[in-house]
């Protein structure tokens, strides 16, 4: 029998190496140990060769036009709708392709919980949430480090507002604290006030673009990491951070608390840069403060583990799939 054929329609190109493309390829080389997958930036539409038995579309505003043409071409065929930041925390009110696509797929997947409250009420309850996962990696050493290194990772966009990082950069009194910024421009003004920042106040390195494999060697190397982020789905970097027990410092936004829980300590008010400099500054200073924080990140780990989120991801395609057949072993 030839293996079900999955289409990933993943709007992020290889070369934007962000969330979502990692979340895209990361699930075509899970699903490849069951199924023939395609991982492309949309889907093209119904032709003369055997059309896939699924569509998995990644954002639903973005891949509204090929979740559109695969429902109108395949009724009677699955799709599989990830929601991503965007689109819980702003497409999804206002757009109406991303709308359309809400009540196109046959099922929505969450990255975290917290997500469920800003569906339609009618879609909740069926909403599947997969936790997005990380190979562990070995901390260095605290005793190792010359430096209390805070990493940013992410790109430079409104959305990550790297604005309040760079700010807390100047507000910070712990002298060895450094605050390590990794990420591309996508915004040229962003980029200028990086450089301005940079120039201005030593303690704020803005290391660019780098490597996914370079990202997590240099963040397992920090003290603790900050996600400033106005909107997020379920940040691969929260996961990426504590796999390699590193603390968060996280904005205090509904995606970050569906990741790291509601009674975590390292939240600060989203754009109050002066909170997140308190924050830095006591994880240096007080060494109780800190370790709670590592505690909390390391009851968490177990969530963001590869196995579990294969095994999640595998036993709803077998059932989308196969509904009549049970889950494979």
């Amino acid at each position: 029998m030839p293996r079900q054929h999955i289409w990933i329609a993943g709007p992020a190109a290889a070369g934007a190496n962000n969330g979502n493309w990692q979340s895209a390829s990361r699930w075509a080389r899970f699903l490849r140990t069951r199924y023939r997958v395609t991982l492309a930036q949309q889907w093209p539409g119904a032709s003369t060769e055997a059309p896939p038995d699924l569509l998995i579309a990644l954002h639903a505003r973005r891949s509204a036009p090929s979740l559109d043409a695969w429902t109108r071409a395949f009724p009677d065929r699955p799709s599989l709708l990830l929601l991503t930041g965007t689109d819980l925390y702003r497409d999804i009110a206002i757009d109406a392709d991303a709308q359309r696509s809400l009540m196109q797929a046959t099922v929505l997947v969450l990255l975290q919980p917290a997500g469920r409250t800003l569906l339609p009420a009618a879609l909740r309850a069926g909403a599947h949430v997969i936790y997005q996962s990380a190979p562990a990696l070995k901390p260095l050493p605290a005793a190792t480090r010359r430096h209390f290194d805070i990493a940013m990772v992410g790109h430079l966009r409104h959305e990550k507002d790297p604005l309040t990082f760079m700010r807390a950069a100047t507000l910070v009194q712990a002298p060895a604290a450094r605050l390590v910024h990794i990420g591309g421009v996508l915004e040229a003004e962003l980029a200028e006030a990086a450089q301005a920042t940079a120039a201005q106040q030593p303690r704020y390195r803005w290391l660019g673009a780098m490597e996914h494999a370079a990202t997590r060697q240099r963040l397992k190397r920090c003290h603790a990491m900050a996600l400033t982020s106005h909107m997020e789905g379920g940040a691969n970097v929260i996961i990426e951070a504590i796999t390699a027990a590193v603390p968060v410092l996280a904005s205090d936004i509904n995606g970050n608390r569906g990741m790291l829980g509601d009674d975590y300590a390292g939240y600060f008010p989203a754009g109050d840069a002066a909170a997140l400099a308190r924050l830095i500054d006591r994880t240096i200073e007080e060494p109780h403060f800190y370790q709670r924080l590592r505690d909390q990140c390391a009851a968490r780990a177990p969530l963001f583990a590869p196995a579990a989120e294969r095994a999640a991801l595998l036993e709803l395609v077998d059932n989308l799939l196969n509904p009549h057949q049970g889950t494979n072993p």
